[in-house]
């Protein structure tokens, strides 16, 4: 088929589609971030490019050409945490989970997760009683050792007093995040990335370690409130404010993967 002067088929219907996709995807993931400005000027300057291209405007297109080109180095330091995001979202994606035919190739890169979620619920549930402030960060694939070198190393096992004893006010270990992983307390007091974007106005700065967190892996982070004592859940850079322990428990469940197979 031929419209005007460009011959169009099959496979550019295609070829469209996916590239719509995938510029969807990657605005979701920066919507409400500072990049959101640059992604659609830079969609803007790539489709005069490829309209100037079209239209045989040589020299023009040479520039644009030229200077997108040069700019890719620039964009892959800039959108750092977002292209972060965006291969984390892609090799977390439950496309393997939900497709028979990728199970065997699923199983070679996933683990069954063990997790004291009881613990984690009773001691939060008493925390937020006492308005004690808190953030615990339960990783799952990523297990964060990076930040897990910022705070004080434990390896230590799951408990609900222990949990409540490491952010008891006067404890040298209150300040920071917890990190949890392999069913064991890594570390205390880590210091953890905030994110950038706007968050609720009385949201702290443990709201904003744990919504910073996520952004970046694919951990879940908990805050109990010391102002307030409400129970906040972050996951995927989003955060739901005042969680109650039995949902923060059936949160806990579906997240991990701990319920069983039907």
């Amino acid at each position: 088929m031929k419209i005007f002067f460009i011959d169009i088929h099959l496979i550019d219907f295609v070829d469209i589609l996916l590239v719509a996709a995938l510029l969807f995807f990657l605005y979701k993931l920066i919507k409400g971030t500072v990049a959101i400005n640059i992604f659609l000027g830079l969609v803007s300057l790539f489709i005069l490019w490829k309209i100037v291209d079209a239209l045989q405007m040589e020299l023009l297109s040479q520039i644009l050409g030229a200077f997108i080109s040069v700019g890719l180095v620039a964009l892959i330091i800039i959108f750092q945490p977002e292209i972060r995001q965006f291969l984390l979202a892609v090799g977390t994606t439950n496309f393997f989970k939900n497709n028979s035919h990728f199970a065997l190739i699923r199983s070679f890169f996933s683990e069954q997760i063990e997790f004291d979620i009881d613990s984690v619920v009773v001691a939060c549930m008493k925390m937020s009683e006492i308005k004690e402030g808190a953030l615990i960060v339960v990783t799952r694939q990523n297990e964060l050792q990076q930040y897990v070198r910022t705070g004080h190393e434990m390896n230590a096992i799951i408990s609900a007093p222990l949990i409540e004893n490491i952010f008891f006010k006067n404890s040298p270990l209150h300040d920071g995040a917890m990190i949890i992983s392999n069913n064991k307390i890594m570390a205390a007091a880590c210091i953890l990335p905030v994110t950038k974007k706007k968050v609720e106005g009385n949201a702290g700065l443990r709201h904003r370690a744990a919504i910073g967190i996520t952004e970046i892996s694919d951990a879940i982070a908990i805050v109990v409130s010391e102002e307030t004592g409400r129970i906040s859940y972050c996951i995927k850079g989003e955060v739901e404010f005042d969680i109650v322990p039995r949902e923060l428990q059936e949160k806990l469940v579906i997240d991990l993967e701990l319920q069983n197979d039907k």
